[in-house]
């Protein structure tokens, strides 16, 4: 049972459309705000710890991928079982600028603060922090600060500085440092939720011994270096930083040294008046192999080239950056604002009022901006689940990024989306090995995994979930329909095409009690809470999609590029049999269906079970998984996440809107929501039946899952596929676009809370913009040519610099 999205305290959380805004330090969420506060770039990751190190539920820096190895022990193994397991690292920090003036150190958590405002600007990704500091002794001293990870840097992030003495002069002692807290001497010590605990899974873990053994440690003048190399993965990292001072007041620098930390001292007699400004430049380098003091030469030229630069120009670039990224990606809302309520960031609370229009578009805004922070520079990366906002679930890779995270970026930075399908198709070798260790031909992707090697030691809801081969494959087909990217689907896709689709026929049988239908058992969907079982609708669904696009592509590229045809062959060994064996079983597979009930079971035994008393268990007792035996679980009608009606939106056209209705009011009152990745598909086919106060509700909660920490584990880090699932909300839901074979149609249907929804979409190289108002919708192509769509069923043609206005019919249901 999900919680209720708590209201955002106006008064400490006021609404902002471009900007999150912290008007008061508080002790008791520091795991909430460090994670909702963190900068990054896809591949490097800081929480929004304090400057001063001090008062920290998670110190957290994360590289995308980097990353140590353990064996995994299974208390009873048996063959195929994964063996290792993989967690992302948690690396040296240097973030901390400790302040210290007449020798006392500010404290956020015991300092007596007359003025105190942190933000995160979403406009150019910049983290700003002012504050009045009123010291023991009586001095008040200003105290702002800057911090950035760059989106055109990809291994910089820059930090700023700025102490003010407004009354009296005082010693000022700021110490840089770069600490590898994880290994070394930790004076401020880390919770031990931050690396997690056995009882809950989707904590990561903690190392037993020493991670980082020490390689390089060194202060020289204004830069300070430390290197390291995991002990088992062998993977190895360089952190080095370079400093700028710029006071008129007399001042002196000193360094320190060990293996796990190095700082450089600034020691300033500040007087009334003056500024002390010191800017702090920071490099990260990761590789697989590379030695640390190679790693050390790129920092030292990405550090040479960033003081050359200054801190103005990469503030520009970013700026920039991100204006172009809003561009394509913004999405407009406008609330209607009916004598205000409890609402929470915009969103409705029970009674449907709003709070303001601008907490509801700062949160959306603050949605997507986070989906820019996990994927931008991810590069040769996926986008783990977390990003690398922190260590939960690992910092692996799911299906997520395929189902929830590519959408958004297929229509809103194409290049990103490309970059990610790349990144699967690196995994291809690993994943044919994986198959041939499970009996199978073809490949099988890892359900959860950072090299590659299947990670998840609990195979009943990892190995099992055989659908994220389907899951990938409808990524890459979406991307392929709306962008026509040829090179990619003829160089990489089709290869994943081949093998997948040959997992799929050795994996299923014709079956004779299901009259010589194509069956699929021994597998589990997206809900684990019911696992291993036989015809699951939604791996039954998407392993057809998945034969018949592989089908599909091979024939054409047959018929009409013969030489990426024979290419493939040769990579492949592809036999011209297969092929029709592959439209065979797509053609012949069984999907589950009940004539009394009108619905589709989510597997062959699933009505057999009995419904659990959801009503009748305890708030406390969710989420189930924490507080059941998977045994128990296994035995009723209970669902973690949408899994049929997860089917009914990426393959909608599968379904009748009769049959759709009757499938979600069957198993919505079955959903848990035991998992962030349930609410916004509930939304979005609650919106298209027209049942729009579910609709409502759940957007709510999709909406508000980190800002209002929903599901109660933000401290873990973003939940980055329900950000995505948020735009989903607004684009697919209450925008109503959907793009079956990559005919993009519109069935617009606002909530009574909006009164405007606007958005963009790149369609290969043109871009459409999307107004919806409460009884019209408008479509403008910016750039392009012309592009042919559906309004509400009907053909309609856009052109160029012409805007079209059509009349939206809204439903006819209570909100």
């Amino acid at each position: 049972m999900r919680r209720e999205a708590p209201p955002l305290d106006p008064r400490r959380w006021p609404a902002a459309p471009w900007r999150l805004v912290e008007t008061a330090h508080e002790p008791a969420d520091l795991g909430v705000t460090e994670t909702l506060f963190s900068v990054a770039n896809g591949y490097l990751g800081m929480r929004g710890n304090p400057e001063e190190g001090r008062d920290a539920h998670a110190h957290g820096t994360f590289i995308n991928g980097f990353h140590e190895t353990w064996d995994i022990h299974h208390a009873e193994a048996a063959f195929g079982f994964a063996r290792t397991g993989q967690t992302i690292v948690n690396v040296p920090d240097a973030k901390v600028l400790k302040l210290y003036v007449d020798d006392e150190p500010l404290i956020l958590g015991t300092a007596d603060l007359e003025h105190y405002e942190r933000s995160l600007d979403l406009r150019d990704g910049v983290l700003r922090r002012s504050l009045i500091w009123r010291t023991p002794a009586g001095k008040r001293v200003q105290v702002d600060s800057t911090r950035t990870v760059s989106m055109v840097e990809r291994h910089l992030a820059l930090f700023t500085l700025e102490v003010t003495m407004l009354g009296g002069d005082a010693p000022v002692v700021v110490s840089s440092q770069l600490i590898n807290r994880q290994d070394g001497e930790d004076e401020y010590h880390v919770s031990e939720h931050a690396m997690g605990s056995r009882g809950d899974p989707r904590k990561a873990s903690r190392f037993p011994a020493r991670v980082l053994l020490p390689r390089i440690s060194y202060a020289d003048a204004l830069r300070t270096t430390l290197g390291f190399q995991c002990a088992r993965s062998g993977m190895t990292l360089c952190v080095a930083a370079d400093h700028a001072i710029e006071t008129e007041d007399h001042h002196e620098v000193v360094h320190r040294a060990g293996d796990d930390l190095v700082k450089a001292v600034f020691r300033v007699d500040a007087t009334r008046g003056r500024t002390l400004r010191l800017t702090k430049y920071v490099s990260y380098h990761t590789s697989r192999g590379v030695p640390p003091r190679e790693l050390s030469d790129r920092c030292d030229r990405t550090l040479d080239r960033a003081r050359s630069h200054g801190v103005a120009h990469y503030h520009r670039a970013q700026r920039e950056w991100f204006d172009a990224f809003w561009r394509d990606a913004d999405v407009e809302v406008a609330a209607r604002v009916d004598g205000g309520g409890p609402g929470a960031a915009g969103m409705p609370a029970r009674d449907g009022r709003v709070a303001s229009p601008e907490a509801l578009q700062q949160t959306v805004r603050y949605n997507i901006f986070n989906i820019a922070q996990a994927s931008a520079r991810a590069d040769q990366q996926g986008v783990p689940a977390k990003g690398v906002t922190g260590s939960g679930y690992e910092g692996h890779y799911f299906w997520d990024a395929e189902v929830y995270v590519l959408p958004f970026l297929v229509y809103t930075q194409p290049e990103i989306a490309r970059n990610l399908l790349h990144f699967r198709r690196r995994m291809l070798r690993a994943a044919r090995q994986r198959a041939r260790e499970m009996a199978h031909f073809g490949a099988l992707f890892p359900w959860r995994t950072i090299n590659g090697e299947e990670a998840s030691a609990y195979y009943a809801a990892g190995t099992a979930q055989y659908h994220i081969n389907a899951d990938i494959i409808y990524a890459l087909r979406k991307y392929v329909e709306i962008t026509d990217d040829k090179a990619l689907l003829f160089n990489e896709g089709a290869e994943m095409l081949v093998e997948t689709a040959r997992l799929w026929l050795d994996l299923g049988f014709y079956s004779k009690r299901q009259n010589g239908k194509f069956c699929l058992h021994g597998v589990t969907g997206p809900d684990e809470y019911n696992t291993v079982v036989n015809n699951n609708a939604y791996t039954n669904l998407m392993a057809r999609e998945n034969l018949w696009c592989a089908a599909q592509t091979v024939r054409y590229m047959r018929d009409n590029f013969p030489e990426h045809f024979q290419n493939l062959k040769h990579r492949t060994g592809l036999d011209s049999g297969e092929v029709e064996q592959w439209q065979k079983a797509g053609d012949s597979m069984y999907i589950p269906y009940d004539e009394e009930l009108g619905i589709n079971p989510q597997d062959d035994n699933f009505l057999d079970r009995e419904v659990w008393d959801i009503e009748g268990t305890p708030r406390s007792r969710f989420p189930l998984l924490l507080y059941y035996h998977p045994l128990v679980i296994y035995r009723h009608q209970v669902i973690k996440q949408a899994d049929v009606v997860l089917a009914m939106f990426l393959l909608g056209d599968e379904f009748s809107l009769a049959q759709k209705k009757r499938n979600f009011e069957y198993y919505d009152p079955l959903t848990t929501g035991d998992s962030s990745l349930s609410a916004c598909i509930q939304s979005i086919i609650a919106t298209e039946i027209g049942d729009m106060a579910n609709a409502l509700k759940y957007a709510r909660y999709a909406v508000l899952m980190d800002l209002a920490d929903a599901g109660g584990n933000v401290k873990d880090g973003c939940h980055i596929a329900s950000m995505g699932g948020t735009w989903m909300v607004m684009v697919h839901g209450f925008g109503g676009m959907r793009d079956y074979g990559g005919q993009i149609s519109f069935t617009p249907r606002l909530p009574a809370i909006m009164n405007r929804l606007r958005f963009r979409l790149t369609v290969g190289n043109q871009l459409l913009e999307v107004d919806v108002a409460r009884k019209e919708c408008t479509y403008l192509l910016k750039e392009g040519t012309e592009l042919p769509i559906l309004h509400m069923g009907k053909e309609v043609l856009v052109r160029r610099g012409e805007s079209v206005t059509l009349p939206v019919r809204q439903p006819d249901s209570t909100e």
